[in-house]
């Protein structure tokens, strides 16, 4: 097991990303449901997407990627540290922003990496009309969510609509990202920079500049969403050892540090029935 406060971190997905066309396979999808509550993970090039069918608030964290955070319904809620509650019908909420959020009724959120949309660092509120307009795209109905062949790539078009297009990367930081998106486990910070031509301190400090989120951390969000993407096929201690976490501990405490939630919270409850999706997930 590696040790978790190395910060050559390793990035393990069975999946996608989409670095300014760079292209890599897309993740799993999956729905698990019991009495009334039903939870839909979905993975593409442009997106992930976590989805839940009741009212849900999670912890303070920071997000190494954009999150937009769109209640069926409902209100969205996001506190800052000293600063007043906000609210609104939807949110945009930039990487890296320390902040608890909660939506008051069942709601999507979407996930997007940091380099696909345009720097900025406040949250921005959405109206009604542009939260139907978003959810109508991913495929979700007036009353309930989308399902694992939600539409992640009109999602992410109509949030681009919003938010204008993302500046070009510099081709050394594109390359590097895709490299530490890839399914290698063993691969380090130097190697990746080895590969771009690069020291590490200066591949980190370009991927800083670039993309505006540390390397390392961009790195823990490729495991953690790969952990997630294994929950309802196995254990959280197996998906922290599949995804390259040192163990389920280290796997809690980035989540926790990421998403404000544990994984445990996602599988609990939900056991019951899993209706995991075959073969690749959604575009």
């Amino acid at each position: 097991m590696r040790d978790p406060r190395d910060d050559q971190e390793n990035c393990q997905t069975d999946g996608s990303d989409s670095v300014h066309g760079a292209m890599i396979q897309p993740l799993h999808a999956w729905a698990l449901e019991q009495n009334d509550r039903r939870l839909v993970y979905a993975s593409g090039a442009e997106a992930t997407m976590f989805a839940e069918s009741h009212a849900f608030g999670v912890a303070q964290h920071r997000l190494p990627v954009w999150k937009v955070v769109l209640p069926v319904g409902g209100q969205a809620e996001l506190l800052r540290p000293g600063r007043p509650m906000m609210t609104a019908a939807g949110l945009i909420v930039p990487p890296q922003l320390a902040h608890t959020c909660a939506a008051t009724s069942s709601y999507v959120a979407l996930f997007i990496d940091s380099w696909l949309l345009p720097p900025g660092s406040e949250p921005t509120r959405l109206d009604a009309t542009e939260v139907r307009r978003l959810l109508s795209a991913l495929g979700a109905g007036d009353s309930d969510g989308p399902g694992t062949a939600a539409d992640l790539a009109a999602g992410y078009i109509e949030v681009s609509t919003l938010t204008g297009a993302p500046p070009a990367l510099d081709p050394r930081v594109a390359h590097a990202v895709r490299l530490c998106s890839s399914p290698d486990p063993d691969g380090s910070i130097a190697s990746v920079a080895a590969e771009v031509g690069l020291s590490a301190p200066r591949l980190r400090a370009l991927v800083r500049q670039g993309v505006g989120v540390p390397l390392t951390r961009l790195r823990q969000w490729g495991r953690l969403r790969a952990a997630i993407a294994d929950l309802p096929a196995t254990t959280v201690a197996m998906a922290a050892a599949t995804a390259g976490f040192a163990d389920q501990a280290h796997l809690t405490r980035t989540a926790r540090d990421l998403m404000g939630r544990t994984p445990a919270s996602i599988r609990c409850s939900v056991t019951a029935q899993d209706s995991r999706s075959s073969g690749e997930g959604p575009m």
